[in-house]
């Protein structure tokens, strides 16, 4: 095999690539090395800075075809014929650890999918669950600090977590998901995917729907015990990253069937008043049985990367990229994720992220963005300014035929907690679980709160007691099996 001639990154032929430049065998290395110090500047940088959340992650590549008809509900050209293949982008990931942690930990997995559509890149950054946490964007980083490290031990600490659970009741529903064997899922290709927030689609007619996203897979869902998923972590932590690589590797494509749940404003607001549910608020799901599932069409993924650094740490996607016929919701965890996600790609990757082919849209760009760092693609001559009309744009609604969205009520902060239901959706999906779940539920919530003082124990165990008695109950006997005293 013919070994290509070695350059420098700006081409120049490289002399040598073993012995720096020195004065005499044994002498000092010179500064004017190029070769060398071009070498070790580029070492010292190879890392861009690690993602605050979601940090460690795999990728791959992919279509999405069209498999039912959605144009009554939206005009987004990538829904436009049966039929219809768009290729994807889909990076997993962890959300609380950092890039060094196992694959296996017990953690919600994030699912975000870019669509390469024609009219551009649409971005669907959600997780494993249809559901978060916390439902106001002002308590994220509170949030996600209580799941990092301890300032002073430099530790995880049980003791933050459930400390910032147990003041927030509406994290009830998650916390119940994550400590199921859910929260441990069998590598990435053995589980669902959804959008988690509520988003909208707008049909030819100006019509706006509100919907809610799902991927399920057809490889089945599995999950690993909790012993399981330890013994992993130490034996193989990237076990999810070569399972899903050498699926794709050997030609078994994990595929997923997209489905979504639809509603108009007006039966959201009557499944509202019947129910005193929020149905933006990202803490709560649609039940199926007022919301079916609809099918749009098949996910596969069928290429691996060929540069995991360019393909899948450089990946930046934003749940604000949406396409004509795809819009938002008032749902406030979502509207703060619109401002967040972009912003922290402009620090991490630069200003022009937008620019690398991972991350470059399939269609034509035309804006007057200029400069910054890492301008690969500037515009040439063309202006760097847009030629406003004297007379006005005549515009009207949101855009690309959306309505307007009506809004009403006085600015201000409002405080809704303690007045809201955060139990019932938490102990309906307790009492769905067979009695060996529900068993492996308590156990692995018993382990971390066994650790925890006893006025943060004491508030949690009165959560669980609200969403279903025997919830409570579970809890404590798991507790007293370890050791932990609990009335």
């Amino acid at each position: 095999m013919t070994q290509e001639r070695l350059t420098t990154a700006s081409g120049i032929p490289v002399a040598d690539n073993q012995n720096s430049l020195s004065a005499g065998p044994r002498g000092p290395v010179l500064l004017q090395d190029f070769h060398l110090i071009e070498k070790l500047q580029h070492f010292n940088r190879e890392r861009i800075p690690e993602r605050v959340v979601h940090a460690k992650g795999s990728g791959a590549y992919g279509t999405f075809t069209v498999t039912h008809d959605l144009r009554p509900y939206t005009e987004a050209a990538l829904f436009s014929e049966v039929g219809k293949q768009t290729p994807v982008f889909l990076r997993f990931s962890t959300v609380g650890g950092e890039k060094g942690s196992a694959d296996t930990e017990r953690d919600p997995r994030g699912f975000a999918l870019r669509f390469y559509t024609e009219e551009g890149n649409w971005d669907l950054v959600g997780n494993n669950t249809p559901v978060f946490f916390i439902k106001d964007a002002i308590n994220f980083p509170d949030f996600i600090h209580t799941q990092k490290r301890d300032p002073q031990t430099n530790l995880k600490s049980p003791n933050m977590m459930f400390d910032f659970w147990s003041r927030a009741p509406e994290s009830l529903h998650q916390v119940t998901i994550l400590f199921s064997s859910r929260g441990t899922p069998d590598g990435y290709r053995h589980m669902d995917g959804f959008g988690s927030h509520t988003f909208s689609m707008i049909n030819a007619a100006g019509e706006r729907r509100y919907v809610k996203w799902h991927f399920k897979t057809r490889q089945g869902i599995k999950n690993l015990s909790a012993a399981e998923a330890a013994r992993l972590a130490g034996v193989d932590p990237d076990y999810a990253q070569r399972d899903l690589f050498n699926a794709i590797a050997r030609g078994d494509f994990p595929q997923w069937d997209v489905k979504f749940q639809v509603a108009t404003e007006q039966q959201l607001a009557d499944w509202s008043a019947r129910t005193g549910w929020n149905p933006f608020d990202v803490t709560k799901v649609w039940p199926h049985g007022d919301f079916p599932l609809l099918t749009a069409g098949v996910l596969e993924l069928n290429r691996n990367p060929d540069n995991y650094h360019a393909e899948v740490e450089q990946a930046a996607l934003s749940p604000a990229n949406v396409v004509p016929g795809l819009g938002f919701s008032p749902d406030k965890m979502l509207q703060g994720r619109l401002f967040a996600y972009h912003d922290a790609q402009l620090y991490r990757v630069g200003a022009n992220h937008q620019h690398l082919p991972v991350n470059a849209p399939r269609c034509p760009v035309h804006n007057h963005q200029r400069d910054g760092a890492m301008a690969i693609a500037n515009g040439g001559a063309a202006r760097n300014y847009y030629t406003l009309n004297a007379r006005g744009a005549g515009a009207t609604g949101m855009g690309y035929g959306e309505p307007e969205l009506a809004l009403e009520g006085n600015a201000g902060r409002f405080d809704f907690r303690g007045q809201e239901d955060d139990y019932s959706q938490a102990g309906a999906l307790f009492r769905l679980m067979t009695p060996d779940e529900r068993l492996a539920l308590c156990d692995n919530l018993a382990a971390p709160l066994s650790q925890v003082d006893t006025d943060i124990l004491e508030r949690q165990l009165g959560h669980f007691d609200k969403a279903d008695p025997e919830y409570g109950r579970g809890v404590r006997a798991s507790l007293k099996a370890l050791g932990r005293n609990v009335d």
